[in-house]
């Protein structure tokens, strides 16, 4: 069980003070999160703490709560110290009074006083998960529709506001965890060859990682099938001339994350059709990154990156017509479905269960419902301090082809015929990582090979 403290005891100090300083009044309920069965009580998933929790409070153990008393700044952490029978089982763990100590909390309760202090008129986040609504049934008597009704969007918008920022050490925190990512990546590019299994590439990625003391951020993509944009099945067998997609990260013991995607030949070298796509693909990535600055709406980002994926496939005989209007009308989505890139920190999707029309949006920017568009997570103006993934893609679908084919959509602008003859090519996504500066942008971690001739190099290492 993980119990250690990132950050110095004044870190957390300042996190409460400045939530407080931003609420100014009121009770605010955080909930950690307890182990959870995967097949029965005792044979548990990985323990995964609430990360908004562990941004205020610090302890990452389960089964335990928190809240802040905005009123009179005190801070109560609710929890037990285990007892005899876990410590046969766990070894001796630090007193939750000597953690709290840690992170400065003014009083540690045990966990059946949690109700003497938290009632109905409390701020909390959305739940998520069963023993969160539990606890609300239990212990306030409130139904899920009810505890769902009653979530605070004051809380949440105070919450984003502050963790939106990352702060010195964090962005520290999350080179560690993007130069693992990338160190994992370069190993599979290093490795991948014909005849392997996408698990056996897999087993090595997960293999990378805790060589280098990390988890995954969230389970990877390792995939032939770059056109199925969140691909889990791992059981095909890599051949020449396919191309291998893999969408994956490290997460730190901090529980900072990395999030990268490599597009790679299986064999020595992409043909020529596929370094054609894979080089519009790095076209709409490099001009991106050239965008991002605070005050640009990551919106506008996005679309930009469209019209680049779109005009590169007019070279191809693919796409035809006004680039600016086809992207207006939403042609580019039949090839570029989802979103450019989303917030990173304590969560890979960060604050993703604190609902996008807050953390990715505001009340003058209402997230878009039009297929393509719904998908982009995060689209208000970058600020200094935010951290997020850039992540351009073409995803040939048939599926999706033939379904615009058949109504008739975007005949203006797609070359169907064309289109057909890439209807089994797959798909290519480069993602990378970066923090917001003052006057522009830094990446995050080392650079990690993304030209076609950098790509090569690493690939000629696998033969």
């Amino acid at each position: 069980m993980a119990n250690q403290i990132t950050f110095d005891r004044q870190t957390y100090i300042n996190r409460r003070l400045k939530f407080i300083e931003e609420v100014k009044t009121g009770m605010y309920f955080f909930m950690g999160n307890d182990d959870i069965g995967a097949n029965y009580k005792d044979n548990v998933y990985p323990f995964r703490q609430d990360s908004t929790f562990l941004y205020y409070f610090g302890i990452n153990q389960p089964n335990l709560y928190g809240l802040i008393d905005a009123d009179t700044g005190k801070t109560y952490i609710f929890g037990d110290d285990i007892g005899i029978d876990h410590i046969i089982w766990m070894g001796k763990l630090p007193l939750l009074s000597e953690l709290a100590d840690n992170v400065g909390i003014d009083m540690v309760l045990p966990l059946s006083k949690t109700r003497d202090y938290v009632s109905r008129n409390a701020h909390y986040l959305p739940p998520y998960r069963g023993d969160h609504y539990l606890f609300f049934n239990t212990n306030l008597g409130m139904n899920v529709d009810e505890t769902d009704q009653h979530v605070s969007t004051k809380m949440i918008k105070a919450v984003v506001k502050q963790r939106s920022i990352k702060e010195t050490q964090e962005i520290e925190e999350l080179h560690k965890a993007v130069n693992a990512t990338a160190e994992m990546h370069g190993h599979i590019l290093k490795s991948a060859r014909p005849g392997l299994k996408e698990y056996e590439l897999v087993g090595m990625a997960a293999q990378k990682a805790w060589e280098l003391g990390c988890t995954w951020s969230f389970n990877p993509i390792m995939t032939k099938n770059g056109q199925t944009l969140h691909n889990h099945d791992y059981h095909n067998m890599l051949k020449d001339g396919q191309m291998l997609l893999f969408d994956g990260g490290c997460q730190m013991p901090s529980l900072y994350a990395g999030d990268m995607t490599r597009t790679m030949p299986v064999g020595k070298r992409f043909d020529t059709r596929q370094e054609e796509v894979y080089q519009i693909v790095l076209a709409a990535l490099d001009h991106s990154v050239s965008l991002l600055k605070p005050g640009v709406r990551y919106l506008d980002v996005h679309l930009a990156a469209g019209r680049v994926l779109f005009e590169g496939l007019k070279s191809l005989g693919i796409t035809k017509g006004n680039t600016e209007e086809a992207v207006n009308a939403g042609a580019h989505s039949v090839f570029f479905q989802c979103g450019l890139g989303h917030m990173m920190g304590l969560d890979v999707h960060d604050m993703e269960n604190l609902g996008e029309p807050i953390v990715g949006y505001h009340e003058n920017l209402i997230k878009s419902t039009a297929f393509g568009l719904r998908s982009l997570r995060l689209g208000k103006e970058l600020e200094e301090g935010f951290v997020i993934t850039v992540e351009p893609g073409l995803y040939f679908i048939p599926e999706l082809i033939d379904l615009r084919r058949s109504e008739g959509q975007y005949k203006e602008f797609i070359n169907y015929d064309e289109l057909e003859k890439y209807k089994n090519f797959g798909g290519i996504r480069i993602e990378d990582d970066y923090v917001i500066s003052k006057d522009g942008y830094t990446l995050l971690g080392q650079p990690l090979a993304k030209s076609i001739e950098d790509i090569y190099g690493l690939r000629d290492q696998a033969f």
